[in-house]
């Protein structure tokens, strides 16, 4: 379930860039300005992203089968998961009609991938036809009126939201009590960007299919709360295919998965046999994930935002999570502490950098941060500086197809060509930038909303 993940990431580069604006002065209090009329009247064709070209996992797999195992037999809530469940057999999937016009051409892409990289006999079929996996689309307060804070879900044994509201409080949605998978419903909202239709696209049906789990440990993944992988990666598609190999099938125990998965591992991923044993990964405390939301969740105040964050870097430090979980506990505080404590923030981003530079060099957490800096620098009079920083953030952006990022990356350049004289560059960046923005943000109201924003930053 995508709750936290929406709340942590989603639509995050409004609110971090009015954080950027509020450390100087408020948001209202900023000069106004406004699309230019000439951009205003040439809002171009929204761009999309073609087949990724995921990185190749470079972890042992000795550690990837102790990755798989904690997804596979473990639920979010740190529930047991007694036994394996997948569909047997070749696998369908059917829209609902009355979705995004986005989603139609995002899923045949994800098929794609899946049946090239997975392995997985997955097709899609007319709504009507008898199907595996059934997606449905549908305003998000309606789904938040009955799973509040959700942003999309899925669900076992049902194939529509009429049949999901009926079974909702029964034992049928519990997923521990399933030994075959036979039907599964993914629910969307119709009402949001086509980049967080798409996200949510990926992640519940790569749950539908597979594990049930996220861990925080995970730096590159999609399986993972911090929300910064949008799209599945090539850890994601390796991970699925082992779920799908042959010498695995429902039913089978958590002992049984782990006698027959070095084997798999060593078939379908052989360069992973370099390197030596599992490390002894340190368990996410529930007092760490407690921390973070509490800070990245809905209704609190932005004091005790703050005060959660600095815990969470606490308790990782005690624990002696030196990876990705202490990396994120210092990039939310840095996002938390914008408008609150210009240093204290710069600071955390900057632990956050550093880390990260270590776990997932050139990546797209380094890109996250650098747009930070990035705006900062354009806020402080720094263009040449903000050029260089959105600059080096692009390629990873553009990577992991995060169109809202890649879009305010482009906004701030606009904005620092346009400070160093440089026009007429301005204006084709700007104009990218609102192509990209068109996918990653929706409509135009809310990419020229970004747009002015962005350029309230620029003293």
């Amino acid at each position: 379930m995508r709750s936290l993940r929406l709340l942590v990431l989603s639509a995050a580069s409004a609110w971090v860039l009015a954080g950027c604006v509020a450390s100087n002065a408020p948001l209202g209090e900023m000069p106004e300005r406004r699309m230019p009329p000439a951009i205003a009247q040439a809002v171009p064709v929204m761009n999309q992203f073609g087949a990724p070209e995921p990185a190749p996992v470079t972890r042992s797999n000795s550690q990837i089968a102790a990755d798989f195992l904690e997804l596979s037999f473990q639920m979010e809530s740190g529930r047991e998961i007694a036994r394996l469940s997948r569909f047997e057999g070749p696998v369908t999937i059917a829209v609902v009609p009355g979705g995004p016009a986005t989603l139609s051409a995002d899923l045949d892409r994800l098929i794609d991938r899946l049946r090239r990289e997975a392995r997985i006999d997955i097709r899609r079929v007319a709504h009507g036809q008898d199907a595996n996996i059934t997606v449905e689309t549908l305003p998000r307060d309606r789904m938040q009126r009955i799973v509040p804070e959700a942003a999309c879900f899925v669900v076992p044994r049902v194939t529509s939201w009429a049949e999901f509201r009926r079974a909702r409080n029964s034992r049928d949605m519990d997923w521990t009590t399933l030994e075959t998978r036979d039907r599964v419903a993914v629910f969307l909202p119709n009402d949001v960007a086509p980049q967080e239709v798409r996200d949510c696209l990926h992640e519940e049906v790569a749950q539908a299919l597979g594990p049930l789990n996220d861990l925080y440990r995970l730096p590159d993944s999609i399986f993972n709360d911090d929300n910064f992988h949008a799209v599945l990666t090539g850890f994601d598609m390796l991970i699925l295919r082992a779920y799908y190999d042959p010498a695995i099938r429902s039913g089978m125990t958590r002992a049984e998965v782990a006698a027959v998965l070095p084997g798999i591992l060593a078939r379908i991923n052989p360069r992973g046999q370099v390197g030596g044993g599992a490390g002894a990964e340190v368990a996410t405390p529930r007092a760490w994930i407690e921390a973070v939301e509490t800070a990245l969740g809905p209704g609190t105040r932005d004091g005790l935002r703050v005060a959660a964050a600095e815990r969470a870097v606490a308790i990782a430090q005690a624990e002696g999570l030196t990876d990705s979980r202490l990396a994120f506990s210092y990039f939310a505080l840095g996002r938390l502490a914008l408008g609150i404590d210009v240093e204290r923030s710069v600071n955390a981003f900057l632990a956050a950098s550093e880390l990260y530079d270590r776990i997932a060099p050139g990546g797209i957490h380094a890109a996250h941060i650098d747009m930070q800096l990035a705006a900062f620098a354009l806020s402080s009079g720094r263009a040449e500086d903000a050029l260089s920083l959105s600059g080096r953030a692009m390629p990873a952006a553009t990577r992991a197809q995060n169109a809202a990022l890649l879009s305010t990356l482009l906004m701030i350049r606009a904005e620092a060509l346009e400070a160093l004289g440089r026009a007429s560059e301005a204006r084709q960046v700007r104009l990218d930038s609102l192509a990209w923005g068109r996918y990653g943000f929706g409509n135009s109201a809310v990419v020229g909303a970004r747009l002015t924003e962005v350029a309230a930053l620029s003293p």
